[in-house]
């Protein structure tokens, strides 16, 4: 008897709320490249809902505002600054030219 008392008190209890990552003082806009790459992942990806504890309507709003930077050019589409670094340090060497006897 104890033991169904002891479950139910645990399944009743309420789960702790987590803060949300945007204040209420936060303007979410395109302009605000701060707060919106603070949801996009290193390859460029949006993070998802969940991985970001937004809600909904915040969701809706931080995919729209991302969207519009990148189609100003305030944000990349991809993050490429690991390409760009393997790049510079692998050159190549072009065929040297070669004497020509005679």
């Amino acid at each position: 008897m104890e033991r169904n008392k002891q479950t139910m008190d645990k399944s009743k209890r309420s789960f702790r709320r987590r803060l949300p990552r945007i204040q209420s003082g936060d303007r979410i806009d395109y302009k605000n490249i701060t707060l919106i790459s603070r949801f996009i992942s290193e390859q460029g990806k949006i993070l998802s809902r969940r991985v970001n504890r937004l809600t909904l309507k915040q969701q809706r709003l931080i995919t729209i505002a991302i969207k519009q930077a990148r189609i100003l050019s305030s944000l990349p589409f991809l993050n490429n600054e690991k390409l760009f670094e393997k790049s510079k340090s692998a050159t190549r060497t072009t065929g040297l030219k070669k004497k020509k006897r005679k």
